[in-house]
């Protein structure tokens, strides 16, 4: 039996995928890269916008053509799934699964089909399943799931349910297994080492380590950084309501901390934050930006934002303009407000029209793309090291990220993908940079 798994959202949904992927294949299964090839098809949605939600509508409806073609194919849907939209979807797939319930997925199987094996995992928490990594030098590492912030705007605790906490021991388990991973299959081939690991989490500053109390976010990632080996650390998402000074002083400390933040303000109005649930003010944001670069010069800032929220008035975006302009984001992640069922939000009249969404949309980018191209310009002519990500079909490029996480694309052949070269800035783009590659100046990380 065939597989493939597609999948939307977040870093965390592609987290999931790799341990959906560990108990398909402990049950026999063979991942295949062509939908049309698999006799399992596994979609593991999200739900943060509605435009996420109806990508799962057309699609069910490829699905359902491809049945006609192979009277085997068995489909099952998973990942952040409201319950006003399970019902919708319970007759476009054979079966919606619970992505916690993962190890005790394969009870739900068609045992005839499946000639009744029996599989092999068995844990209580769906997240100390091996992932089945989806890339040689990359590993995302769910540090929890959920949330309890209940941001008004947010589906997340109504589909993740409430923040539960990974044992430390566990994640710097699956840590240090994905390290060894990367120094074997590479060391084979060019005898150096090339790593990047993300913690993640729907609010990873809340972290504390089940089984000890003391190990908070900020000593989970000292720890993390104190495994033997060279790799970069990176993690997603904090809260800026509860970013201690402890936490700056571990980032700025821990050498392989990069230099790279996704901070979400999410608005730059008090009243609409109030709205929003969100317990902070934007004069906290600020104060702790100003902070965080006072210990971190060189740090890259990004940020989440939603433009539109009910009743948001031309006056409050107007505040958001003016944290834009002050605060100089290096990238933004702007959305546009769409209602969640079952969020606080919902309730509101959504009152702000699509066009005008779309208009505030605009001038945030427009100052972004100003912002970001003033933040770009300050690599020209400098040599920075990149993880080589992938190549740039048909025309010999290569994609990679920079320590503070800017996009650069470069010549060069494809066997230096998961690798760390050494790479010259000779041009600036509002969304990225373009290098030459140095020769001879590949970057030796030997454990």
């Amino acid at each position: 039996m065939k597989y493939h798994i597609i999948t939307f959202g977040c870093q965390m949904n592609k987290s999931d995928s790799e341990r959906i992927a560990t108990i398909l294949e402990d049950r026999g299964y063979k991942s295949v890269s062509e939908i049309n090839e698999a006799d399992l098809i596994v979609v593991n949605m999200c739900s943060v916008r509605q435009s996420a939600v109806d990508r799962i509508f057309g699609l069910s409806q490829k699905l359902a053509k491809l049945k006609t073609q192979n009277s085997k194919l068995k489909t099952i849907l998973t990942g952040c799934i409201l319950k006003s939209d399970r019902q919708k979807f319970t007759k476009k797939f054979d079966l919606i699964l619970d992505i916690k319930n993962l190890p005790n997925w394969p009870k739900n199987f068609d045992y005839k089909i499946h000639h009744g094996e029996i599989c092999n995992i068995r844990c209580e928490n769906y997240l100390n399943i091996q992932p089945k990594y989806q890339n040689n030098f990359r590993a995302f590492v769910p540090i929890s799931n959920g949330c309890n912030n209940f941001c008004s705007y947010c589906v997340v605790p109504f589909i993740r349910g409430s923040l539960v906490c990974r044992d430390h021991q566990e994640i710097l388990k699956e840590t240090k297994k994905a390290i060894q991973r990367g120094l074997n299959s590479i060391r084979k081939a060019i005898s150096n080492r090339a790593r990047e690991i993300w913690l993640l989490g729907q609010n990873v500053n809340d972290y504390q380590s089940p089984t000890n109390l003391s190990i908070n976010f900020a000593k989970l990632l000292q720890m993390v950084n104190d495994i033997l080996g060279n790799f970069w650390l990176r993690f997603t998402t904090p809260n800026p309501q509860n970013f201690s000074d402890e936490l700056i002083e571990t980032m700025a400390k821990c050498e392989k901390v990069t230099p790279y933040l996704n901070l979400p303000v999410q608005s730059g109005d008090n009243k609409i934050l109030r709205k929003m649930n969100r317990p902070y003010t934007i004069e906290d944001y600020k104060n702790l930006v100003k902070k965080i670069r006072k210990k971190i010069p060189d740090i890259t800032l990004s940020t989440d934002i939603i433009v539109g929220f009910p009743r948001e008035t031309k006056k409050q975006f107007e505040n958001t303009v003016k944290l834009f302009r002050e605060i100089k984001f290096d990238m933004a992640y702007i959305a546009k407000y769409s209602p969640r069922p079952g969020t606080a939000g919902a309730e509101l009249k959504d009152n702000v029209s699509l066009p005008e969404k779309e208009k505030r949309y605009k001038i945030l980018t427009e100052i972004l793309k100003e912002t970001a191209l003033e933040k770009n310009k300050k690599y020209l002519g400098k040599e920075v090291e990149v993880l080589v990500d992938e190549p740039v079909p048909k025309n010999g490029f290569l994609i990679g990220k920079t320590k503070t996480y800017k996009t650069l694309k470069f010549a060069g052949p494809k066997n230096l993908i998961g690798q760390f070269v050494k790479v010259e800035i000779i041009d600036a783009l509002p969304w990225g940079l373009k290098g030459e590659l140095k020769k001879n100046k590949k970057c030796q990380h030997l454990s």
